[in-house]
């Protein structure tokens, strides 16, 4: 049931996206920031509306996801896709796009800031609840330039024109000290989950503030601190807010399941209204889509281990050959569509007997052909397809930022590396994740005889599953600085070629350089104070 997803409805509204002489102050083109705009609670809840919309999307997600090692771009050499060949430049448009995408949203933040106390007669509560929305936007958007870019531009209010064509880059240490320190303020002026009206469901809470700290100390392995923010989620439940894992994993993905007590954020969409069309170039062609240009690659599929726990091509008792993707960990059928997919079975959209044929011997529409606007791994994606109305591909199904499980996963890592994993703290995270994966009990019982480097690849590979295709893998790479072994070489889809994996791109990591994108070239030849670009990138 849809609450409040018209909080993120900007119609009428959307003309403040504006478009400046420097993407980091965006003169406005109509009323956003004259002070007789501010005169009513409800047009401040315009302005916040605008922000919870420029903090995150659909796009960028997906993007994310092309950036990994879960995910080829297929037909076209997009810009994801071209940075995974090498073959990133100042001057590419994503660096350009997501630059100045990023710095709207902390515009909008810091007219909010700068203006809300001219609002007449605001009710003291309301107004600071906003406020603490709004600064977890803007740490929340920090906190992905910082990912993205290193050392950027920093100011906390609205700049001039002039200010923004001179200023220089900060070091990222101490925008990570601000955003910490930002969400350490505002914590307490946000709701629980728990206390959150129905018309109210989708806006930040307490329990969204820990989750982020726990997420930006965990890209700095400070392993302690993502234990203490986890913990506020796992342990003091009264104080932040009630959060447990949906009974089936697929469940936790489906329009009718929003806002289930798994999610801790979302970004919300409204079906027929607010929409992302991104399935339609990654769903079945059978089913609706028009082409397939993203699509799951082969080591995804291959990170799915039986349910005894052995992998898929080891010497398994249930494993079989001619039937390669049975008696897999339940998450694979929920992420990936492969060869004999059971889609009726799969998906409730009132089909009946549809299975989803790829392999090269069918005569079907989703048959693989190299080259084609079909798949070009063999996989096509099931995780976020919901069920629409008759020939619509746009999606008006929330997408997850934070969820519960993500906790789980962050603080068993956080105690692995602290060298504290045991069969109490693996019972309390991993366990209860494969339990639902529908792993057997040897399977699903705490590994004592592995070494070190076997259990960190264990819990990183469940990483892997259980938060695949939600845009979080690259940046696991990322912090583990594990882009050779992740992100050098071929890209294979299945084994469609005589029992061969299919062959794609030869893709190319530098560890000197392709850990950050480059500062666009179009904003150094604004202001030529933020050069040096990042190693690597030539100007």
């Amino acid at each position: 049931m849809k609450r409040y997803k018209l909080l993120y409805l900007v119609t009428g509204f959307a003309s403040v996206l504006m478009i400046g002489c420097n993407d980091m102050e965006n003169t406005p083109s109509n009323k956003f920031t004259d002070n007789s705009f501010w005169n009513s609670t409800e047009k401040a809840q315009y302005v916040v509306n605008m922000a919870y919309s420029q903090m995150y999307n659909a796009g960028r997600m997906w993007q994310d996801e092309s950036l990994s090692d879960n995910v080829f771009d297929g037909r076209n050499v997009t810009d994801p896709r071209a940075i995974r060949k090498g073959m990133g430049t100042p001057s590419l448009e994503l660096f350009k796009n997501e630059w100045k995408d990023l710095y709207g949203g902390i515009k909008t933040c810091h007219v909010f800031l700068e203006k809300v106390d001219l609002v007449p007669g605001m009710n003291v509560a309301v107004k600071a609840r906003m406020i603490a929305e709004i600064r977890f936007i803007r740490a929340f958007i920090y906190f992905r330039l910082t990912n993205l870019y290193g050392d950027v531009p920093f100011f906390d209010k609205d700049i001039t024109i002039d200010e923004s064509n001179s200023i220089a880059r900060t070091p990222r240490a101490t925008i990570i000290s601000f955003i910490h320190q930002e969400l350490e303020d505002i914590a307490n002026a946000l709701p629980t989950r728990d206390q959150l009206q129905d018309a109210e469901q989708g806006k930040i809470t307490k329990g969204a503030v820990s989750a982020l700290q726990a997420r930006v100390y965990l890209m700095d392995s400070d392993w302690d601190n993502v234990i203490k923010y986890c913990d506020n989620l796992i342990k003091k439940q009264n104080e932040y807010g009630t959060y447990s894992l949906l009974p089936t994993y697929r469940s936790v993905f489906e329009e009718t399941n929003e806002y289930n007590q798994e999610i801790i954020l979302d970004r919300a969409y409204v079906p027929f209204l607010l929409t992302w069309g991104e399935m339609s170039d990654m769903a079945p062609l059978s089913v609706g889509a028009r082409l397939c240009n993203r699509a799951p690659q082969q080591s995804l599929v291959d990170s799915y281990l039986m349910v005894d726990g052995k992998a898929f091509n080891e010497n398994s008792p249930l494993y079989n050959p001619s039937t390669p993707y049975a008696n897999r960990d339940l998450r694979l059928t929920a992420t990936v569509v492969y060869d004999g997919y059971d889609w009726s079975k799969n998906v409730s959209d009132g089909s009946t007997g549809t299975i989803i044929q790829i392999n090269p011997q069918s005569n079907t529409v989703d048959k693989y052909e190299a080259g084609s606007n079909k798949t070009a791994t063999g996989y096509y994606t099931r995780k976020y397809y919901s069920p629409q109305a008759k020939g619509d591909m746009n999606s008006g199904v929330n997408l997850s930022i934070i969820r519960y499980a993500d906790i789980l996963l962050m603080y068993a890592e956080a105690q692995f590396e602290k060298g504290n994993m045991d069969a109490t703290i693996w019972n309390q995270t991993i366990l209860p994740l494969r339990n639902r994966a529908g792993f057997t009990e040897e399977a699903k019982a705490y590994p004592t005889e592995k070494t070190e480097a076997e259990m960190r690849q264990i819990i990183r590979n469940e990483r892997r599953c259980e938060l695949a295709l939600e845009g979080l893998r690259w940046y696991d790479i990322k912090r583990w600085k594990a882009g050779k072994e992740y992100l050098e070489g071929y890209v294979y889809g299945a084994n469609f070629n005589n029992g061969n994996p299919i062959r794609l791109d030869k893709r190319q990591f530098d560890e000197n350089r392709d850990y950050l994108w480059a500062v666009p070239q179009s904003q150094i030849n604004l202001n030529p104070n933020l050069a040096p670009n990042n190693p690597g990138y030539s100007n």
